[in-house]
């Protein structure tokens, strides 16, 4: 905190800044890390650089990225001796829905460098865009091995829920249906600066290329999962029924429902995720050109 009084600086409300100062919880993320030669690291948010110079000590190579000039000045300072460092000052995300090209083009240089590297999203997240990294990344041309972030607690329960449960929902079913999922550690507010109103949490991802491979078409899942569960609690038939109501009949839903085994009544919020797997498959054979 001293640094950033000599410097003038005060943190973003706009950017989600919020720094965790405890060096201990630091420690935390990298060991749940579990860092190695062969992993190149995605950081989202510099920030000071302290957990920057922390990943570069372990990984082939960090591309860390943040969009605040003064924190970027600030953080080029502190890591002018690790070569195996590339700061990018920019916006990590093109728009809600996808990664910057140039951070993308700049992973897979540092990924084609040695046969057999992988990559690793380890990150203090900005609240503002956590939700939207975490999903995008399993979208995007170069694909996770997997993500240590630390992120609102809220969104944590969210990733780790299961069903018929209040947090559970379309992001649980998106990341769970091609990863494992766990909390490793909850953090108060006072162990950022400044302190947040919120707890937070760190939380690990670990992609599963087999259960991800097993899904003949990822994106019409995840669109699928978005559409039926913008009303979670209502009969999943409602939700499917105006969500395809251009491609699909009433009673082509019903059929689709009983070849499913599911009752009338069932709602969106009580499916798992072999289910909605199951389900997704049903509805992409009766409408192939379904889209949001």
């Amino acid at each position: 905190m001293q640094r950033f009084r000599e410097m003038g600086i005060q943190p973003a409300t706009r950017h989600g800044q919020n720094f965790l100062i405890d060096l201990n919880l630091q420690q935390v993320i990298v060991e749940a890390a579990a860092l190695t030669a062969d992993d190149v690291v995605l950081e989202v948010g510099t920030g000071t650089g302290a957990l920057t110079a922390l990943l570069a000590q372990q990984a082939a190579a960090v591309v860390t990225v943040e969009i605040d000039g003064h924190l970027f000045e600030l953080a080029s300072e502190l890591l002018i001796d690790y070569n195996n460092v590339t700061m990018l000052k920019q916006d990590a995300l093109k728009n809600k829905n996808s990664f910057h090209p140039y951070v993308m083009q700049t992973l897979g240089e540092r990924l084609a460098e040695v046969p057999g590297r992988r990559l690793k999203l380890v990150a203090n997240l900005p609240y503002n865009i956590a939700t939207p990294v975490l999903s995008n990344l399993l979208s995007c041309e170069h694909l996770p091995h997997s993500m240590v972030a630390t992120i609102q607690k809220e969104l944590g329960d969210r990733i780790v829920a299961q069903p018929n449960s209040k947090d559970y929902g379309a992001l649980s079913a998106w990341i769970q249906c091609q990863a494992d999922t766990e909390i490793v550690r909850i953090m108060p507010p006072s162990v950022f600066w400044p302190p947040p109103k919120v707890h937070s949490a760190i939380v690990r991802i670990v992609v599963d290329p087999l259960r991800r491979a097993a899904i003949p078409d990822l994106r019409f899942f995840h669109q699928f999962v978005k559409t039926i569960f913008i009303h979670r609690r209502k009969f999943l038939r409602a939700n499917i029924v105006a969500a395809l109501k251009q491609h699909l009949s009433k009673q082509e839903v019903d059929d689709i429902l009983a070849a499913m085994e599911l009752a009338p009544n069932s709602r969106t919020e009580q499916l798992d995720v072999p289910t909605l797997l199951r389900l997704t498959e049903l509805v992409r054979a009766h409408a192939p050109d379904w889209k949001l």
